[in-house]
C-alpha cells in the first residue's frame, strides 16, 4: 500500500507543471512553472492524504479517495471531489472541483486532472490559475507528452480582476490564443492565432510567432515601442531591437522615425564583468527640417548630427570604486534635442573618477569636463569657456579615537582647472561686471582640520570650543590679468600664493522644554563666537569654486559660511538666533529658526572684492547681517507649510521670501509655492524677481484622475509654464495624457505632449509623464 501512495504522491507532485499558461510577452510567460523545479527533495517529501473514505481495488488495480479530499505534499495542497489513481497505466485523476494551493501562493483550478506517474504525459481539463501578483490565466485544456511539450487549448491571460457587479463582462484587456505550445527543451514558446484585446474588441493579432520561456532570463527580439512628440520634432515612434550576444553583453539597437526630423539610430552595447559594468552608445540623425527650429540656433544650423558616449562603474571591493561618463557629439545640444537615454541633461560632466568610502573615511580622485547642452549658436560661448578640471581631489577624514577628549577631523582639498577662454559677464563699467572663470590655467591645494568638543554644563547648557586651521597653495598662469569684477577683484599676477586661517570660536547651546498634556515645545538659544584674522588674498586670488552664495538659516551657524575653498571667512563673527520646535499631539509638528550674524572686528570678506562678486548683496556685507527665518508646520502626513525668508537688518523690509504649502488626501493632491527675491544689480538682476506656482490633482471619479500645474512671473507679467492631463488608472491598465507649455524670457513657446499606456505585467507604452501627480 505504501508503494502505492508514494506512486501517488509523486503523480500529484506531477500535475503542477500543468498549471499556467504563458503570453505573448515574457511576463505573460512567467505564469509557466519550471519543469525543472520538481527536484528529488520535492519527490521525496512525505505526503499527506485525507479523505473521508478511501477505497482498495484489487480486481481494477487502483486506489481511490472519496469525499472533501485533501493532499498536502511538497509545500502544495490539492483538494478535489475524488482521487483515482490507475496502478496498471500509471495514471493519476483528480476528479471534480480541483484546487490546487502551491507554495508561492499561486491557485490553480480544474474540473480534471489526469497525469501519468512517471510526468511524462498528462492532461488537465477546464483550467484556471490564479497568481499571488492577481494574474489570471484559464484553458479549455492542457496537454503534456513526451516529458517536453506541453500544448494549452484556447488560453485566455489577463492581470485585470473580474468585475465584481458584471463578472460575464470582458476583462479591460486580455490575451487569447488558440494554441500554446512550451517546448521545454528548447525553451521556446510558440503562439498560434494569438489575439490582444482591449475592451473585449480585438485590436492586434499574430498568427504566428514564437518567444522565450520564462526560464530564459534574456533574449533576442523586438523590445515596447515608444511614443514622442515635440513642435520641432513632430510625432515620433521609436522601436527597440533587442540582440542577446551573450549572457554578460547585449546590444539594443533603435530605429525613431520622426515626423519632421526623419529617422533617428541609436545603438547601446552593455557588458557586465565580474566587478562592474561599461556601456557604449552612439547616435545619428540627418535632419530633414532643420527650419523647424529657432533660426541661428544649433538645432537649426547643424543638419547631420550624432554622439558617441560611454559609461563605466567598477568596483574595487566594497570600499573602492572607479568609473567614467563621457560624451562626444557633433554640437552642442544634439542630446538634448533628442532626448538621448543618459546624456540629455543641460550640464553634462564628463568625467573619469576613483572614489573610495569605510567607517570615517572618505576619498574622491575625479578629472571633469563641463559641456553645457544649449541653443546658442557657435561663438557665443558654450564648451570654450567651460573648465576641464585636471583633477579634483578630496579626501575626509574624523579620528576614529577622541583626542583631548574631542572629535578631530581632516580635509584635503586639490583642484587644477584649465579654460581655453575668459569667461566674463558685462562689461567693465557695468553693475554687474564679473568673471566667471580665467583663461588659462590655476591650481590650489588645501589642507584643513577642526577640532571640537561639547561640555553639558549646570542646567542642560552645552559649551562647545572649536578650533581650526587652513592653509593653501595657488598657482596661476594666465594672460589676463586686468579688473576682472565690480566689487574690485583683480589678479596678483601669475606665479604661486601662499595663504592661510586659523580660528578659534565658541558655540553654546541650551534647549529648554516645555510639556503640557500631550503638547511638547523645545526652545533653543544658540550663541557662536569666531575670532580669526583677516582673509588674505581676497579679490586677488581666483575663485572657481566658491561663486554662488545664499545666506539663510541653512548657514547661519557655519564657521566659513563660503560654498568652496577658493574663499576663506575671514575676522571676528558672532551669530545668534533661537530655534524651535514641537509637537501637539500625535499628529501637528512645529518648526521654526530665526537668527543674526554681526561682524565685530577684521575685515568682512563678504565685503571684500571678488571675481563673481560673492557676498555683495548676500545680507552679511554689513557689519550687522540680514535677519534670517524660517517656520514650518505639518499635520499627519497630509498637510505641510513653510516660510523661509530675510530681512533687511535696519527696515525688516524682505529682501529674500519663499512660501510653500502642500495638502495630499486620496482625492486631491496639490502644492503651490511664492518666490521672492530683491532686485540685484551686482548680479545682473536690475529688479525685483517675483514668481507663484502651483500643481494640483483631482480624482474627480474612480480610477480618473485630472491634473494641472502652472508658474507665472509676476516681475514680466508672463506665463512661464503651464500644462493641464489626464490619466486613469486601476489595478492592470493606466493611460496618462499631458500637455505642456514653456515660455522664455524672449516670449518663445516650447509646446510637449506626453502619452503613455501601462499594462501591468506587458509593459509600458509612450513615455514618462511628469508633473502628473499618482499617473
Amino acid at each position: 500500500m505504501s508503494r502505492h501512495l508514494g506512486k501517488l504522491a509523486g503523480s500529484l507532485a506531477a500535475t503542477v507543471v500543468l498549471t499556467s499558461l504563458p503570453s505573448a510577452v515574457p511576463s505573460f510567460a512567467q505564469t509557466l512553472p519550471s519543469v525543472a523545479g520538481l527536484t528529488d527533495a520535492q519527490a521525496d517529501s512525505p505526503l499527506l492524504l485525507q479523505a473521508d473514505e478511501l477505497v482498495y481495488d484489487r480486481d481494477n488495480s487502483t486506489v481511490t479517495a472519496f469525499g472533501n479530499v485533501q493532499v498536502d505534499y511538497g509545500g502544495s495542497r490539492m483538494v478535489a471531489d475524488r482521487l483515482v489513481y490507475d496502478q496498471s497505466s500509471g495514471r493519476l485523476l483528480a476528479i471534480g472541483n480541483v484546487e490546487i494551493l502551491q507554495p508561492d501562493g499561486t491557485r490553480v483550478f480544474a474540473d480534471k486532472f489526469d497525469v501519468t506517474d512517471d510526468f511524462r504525459d498528462g492532461f488537465v481539463n477546464a483550467l484556471r490559475i490564479v497568481t499571488p501578483d492577481e494574474t489570471r490565466f484559464a484553458a479549455e485544456s492542457a496537454e503534456r507528452k513526451d516529458g517536453a511539450v506541453t500544448t494549452f487549448n484556447n488560453g485566455v491571460y489577463t492581470a485585470c480582476a473580474p468585475c465584481l457587479e458584471h463578472p460575464e463582462k470582458p476583462p479591460v484587456w486580455q490575451i487569447k490564443a488558440q494554441r500554446v505550445i512550451w517546448n521545454g527543451e528548447e525553451k521556446t514558446i510558440r503562439f498560434e492565432g494569438a489575439a490582444f484585446e482591449f475592451l473585449g474588441i480585438p485590436l492586434a493579432t499574430l498568427p504566428v510567432f514564437t518567444t522565450a520561456d520564462p526560464t530564459v532570463r534574456r533574449k533576442t527580439g523586438f523590445l515596447t515601442p515608444g511614443l514622442r512628440h515635440s513642435d520641432e520634432l513632430g510625432t515620433g515612434v521609436s522601436v527597440p531591437y533587442f540582440i542577446a550576444l551573450a549572457p554578460n553583453y547585449d546590444l539594443k539597437m533603435t530605429a525613431t522615425g520622426l515626423a519632421r526630423q526623419g529617422f533617428l539610430g541609436e545603438a547601446e552595447f552593455r557588458h557586465r564583468l565580474a566587478d562592474g559594468m561599461y556601456t557604449l552608445k552612439a547616435a545619428g540623425i540627418h535632419q530633414l527640417e532643420p527650419e523647424a527650429f529657432n533660426a541661428g540656433t544649433q538645432d537649426n544650423t547643424h543638419v547631420n548630427r550624432g554622439m558617441i558616449g560611454t559609461t563605466g562603474e567598477f568596483d574595487f571591493n566594497s570600499r573602492w570604486s572607479y568609473g567614467w561618463n563621457w560624451l562626444v557629439q557633433t554640437d552642442k545640444n544634439f542630446s538634448k534635442t533628442y532626448d538621448i537615454d543618459g546624456f540629455s541633461q543641460t550640464v553634462q560632466r564628463n568625467e573619469i573618477y576613483l572614489s573610495g568610502l569605510h567607517d570615517r573615511n572618505y576619498f574622491d580622485l575625479r578629472t571633469m569636463e563641463f559641456m553645457v547642452q544649449e541653443k546658442a549658436a557657435d561663438g557665443m560661448g558654450g564648451d570654450e569657456m567651460q573648465p576641464l578640471v585636471l583633477p579634483s581631489f578630496d579626501y575626509n577624514t574624523i579620528i576614529s579615537q577622541p583626542v583631548a577628549g574631542g572629535e578631530l577631523s581632516f580635509n584635503v582639498n586639490s583642484r587644477g582647472i584649465y579654460r581655453d577662454e575668459l569667461d566674463q559677464r558685462g562689461d567693465v563699467l557695468d553693475s554687474n561686471f564679473a568673471t566667471q572663470g580665467l583663461e588659462g590655467e590655476s591650481a590650489r591645494f588645501t589642507v584643513e582640520t577642526e577640532w571640537k568638543r561639547t561640555y553639558i554644563a549646570t542646567g542642560g547648557l552645552a559649551l562647545t570650543p572649536i578650533l581650526a586651521a587652513q592653509g593653501d597653495v595657488t598657482g596661476l598662469n594666465t594672460d589676463s590679468l586686468a579688473a576682472y569684477s565690480a566689487s574690485g577683484a583683480a589678479l596678483a599676477g601669475d606665479g604661486s600664493v601662499g595663504r592661510w586661517m586659523v580660528t578659534a570660536g565658541l558655540e553654546a547651546r541650551w534647549p529648554i522644554m516645555f510639556t503640557n498634556g500631550d503638547s511638547t515645545h523645545v526652545v533653543e538659544p544658540i550663541a557662536q563666537i569666531f575670532v580669526r584674522p583677516d582673509e588674505t588674498g581676497a579679490g586677488t586670488l581666483p575663485n572657481e569654486d566658491a561663486q554662488s552664495f545664499v545666506f539663510d538659516t541653512t548657514n547661519l551657524f557655519d564657521r566659513d559660511k563660503f560654498s568652496g575653498y577658493d574663499r576663506i571667512e575671514g575676522g571676528t563673527r558672532a551669530n545668534i538666533g533661537l530655534r524651535y520646535t514641537g509637537s501637539i499631539g500625535e499628529d501637528i509638528a512645529l518648526y521654526g529658526l530665526v537668527g543674526q550674524s554681526y561682524h565685530l572686528a577684521g575685515a568682512n570678506s563678504f565685503a571684500s572684492p571678488d571675481m563673481m562678486n560673492a557676498g555683495a548683496d548676500s545680507g552679511l556685507e554689513t557689519d550687522v547681517s540680514d535677519v534670517v527665518a524660517m517656520v514650518g508646520a505639518s499635520y499627519e502626513e497630509s498637510f505641510t507649510a513653510a516660510l523661509r525668508g530675510r530681512f533687511d537688518e535696519s527696515n525688516f523690509s524682505v529682501r529674500r521670501a519663499e512660501a510653500e504649502v502642500g495638502y495630499t488626501s486620496e482625492p486631491v493632491s496639490a502644492s503651490a509655492g511664492y518666490a521672492f527675491i530683491d532686485a540685484q544689480p551686482t548680479y545682473g538682476y536690475e529688479t525685483d524677481r517675483r514668481e507663484v506656482s502651483g500643481t494640483a490633482s483631482f480624482r474627480v471619479a474612480d480610477f480618473w484622475r485630472v491634473s494641472g500645474n502652472a508658474t507665472f512671473d509676476i516681475t514680466n507679467k508672463r506665463l512661464a509654464e503651464s500644462g493641464i492631463g489626464f490619466g486613469y488608472e486601476d489595478e492592470c491598465f493606466a493611460l496618462g495624457i499631458q500637455w505642456n507649455q514653456t515660455r522664455d524670457a524672449a516670449d518663445s513657446t516650447t509646446t510637449t505632449i506626453g502619452f503613455r499606456l501601462s499594462f501591468r505585467t506587458l509593459g509600458d507604452l509612450g513615455n514618462d509623464l511628469d508633473g502628473l501627480g499618482g499617473f
